[in-house]
């Protein structure tokens, strides 16, 4: 896990928030109350499951026969990823090939596209993701987002502006737990430094956390 993650009970109260007018997207808590750190494919088999159980049953012909699940539109589990989960396919002794073999085979992937990865390459350079290549699908953006998790994390720390980046729901949650800033005795009464520079990406130099 990376380190400068947060406790799992903050990132998924931010996920829920960044959703919360989405009528569509839902956030399900299950893996981050696990005891112990849960591979990809585990997840993914939970979902599946859950999924498959939540279909309605269809009668038997008669008392004596169990009910069994509706045929049709039996809904489908795909692990939605950028394309750097395709380079890391290659890292050795970091994925076991049975779980790679299982997740494109069983389940597919939706990889999004991101500057300075090769997704075509990395499928081509894999036996097993060539074989199953027909259930991993690119998505081309149509303009290049070189945006991620790990660059608001750092604008936070540098007291830089995530503002129009994260919804603002987000920006107050993060600023009323304290989270990723480097002084963190910050109570929100107070501006946070401001910063002489500006981020690659553009955005304003001051603090989304300074009071407007």
């Amino acid at each position: 896990m990376k380190k400068d993650l947060v406790a799992a009970q903050h990132r998924v109260a931010m996920a829920r928030l960044a959703v919360q007018t989405s009528n569509w997207i839902q956030v399900d808590p299950w893996e981050s109350e696990q005891t112990q750190w849960m591979e990809t494919v585990k997840v993914l088999r939970h979902h599946h499951s859950e999924l498959l159980r939540a279909l309605p049953r269809t009668e038997g012909p008669d008392h004596g026969t169990p009910a069994s699940r509706a045929p049709a539109a039996v809904p489908e589990v795909k692990f939605l990823c950028g394309a750097d989960i395709l380079k890391s396919f290659q890292t050795p002794n970091l994925w076991k090939d049975s779980d790679i073999e299982e997740i494109v085979k069983k389940f597919g992937m939706v990889c999004v596209s991101r500057t300075g990865y090769d997704p075509e390459g990395y499928i081509s350079s894999s036996p097993i993701l060539q074989r199953y290549q027909h259930n991993i699908h690119l998505a081309r953006e149509p303009v290049q987002n070189d945006i991620s998790a790990t660059y608001i994390r750092q604008a936070l720390r540098q007291g830089q502006s995530v503002k129009y980046l994260l919804p603002d729901s987000v920006i107050a949650y993060i600023r009323d737990h304290n989270l990723y800033l480097r002084d963190t005795s910050w109570t929100g009464n107070r501006s946070m430094p401001r910063n002489e520079g500006k981020m690659s990406w553009g955005g304003p130099a001051t603090s989304p956390l300074s009071p407007s």
